[in-house]
């Protein structure tokens, strides 16, 4: 069913409940239905239904989120972008796809009154002539960055994301009591999800467009019982006094240690694994280890990196592909399994998965295959460390070396010897750095992942900012 009918079924049964607060206004149920139900007919007027793809930018969320359920409404296939793209933009990244883009507050259409009244019957919204819906359709379209910052668009059925809703609500343990954070952009495929399944389950979608720090972070957090968020945020939210219960951390590895951080707190941690075009490929609700999603299958098939192997996975929950012809990672065999290169140690059903990072990351050096995130693991526990990405450069014998580009200040970065004793004590010879630098702020993706493609090419690009650490 998609997401705006479920709308409209919380709408008739709790319409005071609060839906959805943003920065500059909320809405009830009742109040979200009758703008979802407006707009969609608005759409429908302008020929907009099933088969067309809708870029929706506006820049508030709340406004992003009306636009998008309206599309659902009519049938329509929502694209959510950033709103400081241009027109040209969206034609590199969508090609000749678009139907309409939306980028402002959609008007409001009235239902027609009933044929012989002078005035109109009370209307029930979503009732009359919008479109039927069938699991199958391409219903919802999403960008992935992964850790390249190259936005791809990634068309998926209704029924790969809405279907797996009812799992992540009982793993999680959220009802419609709940009052979900949702602090980060919607262009995010990982935000926009967290808001969708919020309001799908009926609970309260706090979007606040984008992450706040301090006291406008805890301002957000009062009230709130779920975050979802990416792993480097979670530490943040349990500094802040309030009444979050619940965790949903995705987009990369869970750091060491937040999980018991976090029952300290009283905040439980369900993490999982996935990518945009895979949705939910593993989970871990209990500190115990990923484990397959439900209706997830799970294979690591040998490959070039040593010991380790590519995680390929078999489910409902798979998106269909990339638009305007895009290339990615993504991979299909005969028998319905897709990898996007992700890498972990060999794996058999019943076991806990082991990620080992992205195959596409991996360094080659003098021989020698290291993977990034083995070698961030150990060096970010160091005192000083924000966060840190690791690269290959180019190297005339070695093919690469390894290259630590630290996240801190300039004044309070930690001393190179300092990070080079403890690669020492944790690294073998080949995964140690070879080369330091530090930069204030990581480029990252709409996740809040850092883009680590990016940061190789500032690097290579002798961007200023980043300077060689002493």
């Amino acid at each position: 069913m998609p997401v705006a009918r479920h709308v409209l079924s919380h709408a008739a049964e709790r319409p005071s409940r609060l839906a959805v607060r943003g920065p500059s206004s909320e809405l009830t149920y009742d109040a979200l239905a009758r703008r979802i139900d407006g707009a969609a007919r608005h759409l429908r007027r302008l020929g907009l239904g099933p088969g067309a793809l809708v870029a929706v930018a506006p820049a508030d969320p709340v406004e992003l989120l009306v636009a998008v359920l309206a599309a659902d409404l009519a049938g329509a296939t929502p694209l959510v972008g950033d709103p400081s793209w241009d027109r040209e933009r969206w034609g590199q990244v969508t090609g000749e796809h678009l139907a309409a883009h939306i980028d402002a507050p959609l008007p409001h259409v009235p239902p027609a009154p009933a044929l012989g009244l002078s005035e109109p019957e009370p209307h029930v919204p979503g009732l009359d002539g919008h479109a039927e819906a069938r699991p199958g359709d391409l219903a919802w379209a999403c960008f992935s960055s992964g850790s390249t910052g190259r936005p791809r668009a990634i068309v998926r059925t209704r029924s790969s994301w809405t279907g797996s809703y009812a799992h992540l609500d009982r793993l999680a343990g959220i009802g419609p009591d709940d009052v979900v954070l949702v602090p980060g952009p919607l262009v995010s495929s990982l935000y926009a999800f967290a808001a969708l399944h919020a309001l799908a389950t009926g609970a309260t979608a706090i979007l606040p467009g984008r992450w706040f720090a301090g006291r406008s972070l805890a301002g957000y957090l009062a009230g709130a019982t779920v975050v979802h968020v990416v792993p480097h945020r979670l530490p943040d939210v349990l500094r802040q006094p309030g009444s979050v219960r619940v965790a949903l951390v995705g987009g990369a590895a869970l750091e060491p240690g937040a999980r018991a951080a976090a029952g300290a707190a009283g905040v439980r941690v369900v993490s999982y694994y996935g990518a945009t075009e895979m949705s939910f490929v593993a989970v871990d609700a209990d500190g115990g280890g990923l484990r397959p999603f439900p209706e997830v299958e799970i294979e690591v098939r040998p490959g070039s990196h040593s010991s380790l192997g590519e995680v390929w996975a078999r489910s409902p929950w798979l998106a269909e592909g990339y638009l305007a012809g895009a290339a990615g990672p993504l991979r299909r065999d005969g028998d319905g399994w897709v990898t996007v290169g992700d890498l972990a140690e060999p794996y058999r059903p019943g076991q806990v998965l082991r990620l080992r990072g992205r195959g596409d990351g991996a360094i080659q050096t003098g021989g020698a295959t290291v993977v990034p995130e083995d070698v961030e693991e150990v060096l970010r526990k160091v005192p000083g460390v924000a966060d840190i990405v690791v690269v290959g450069l180019p190297h005339p014998s070695l093919g690469a070396v390894v290259t630590a580009v630290v996240e801190a200040q300039e004044t309070s970065a930690p001393r190179r010897a300092l990070l080079e004793a403890t690669a020492r004590g944790g690294l073998d010879a080949a995964q140690r750095p070879r080369r330091w630098f530090v930069v204030p702020s990581l480029p990252r993706n709409p996740t809040g992942k850092p883009a680590r493609a990016l940061v190789a090419a500032r690097l290579a690009g002798g961007d200023p900012e980043i300077r060689r650490l002493a």
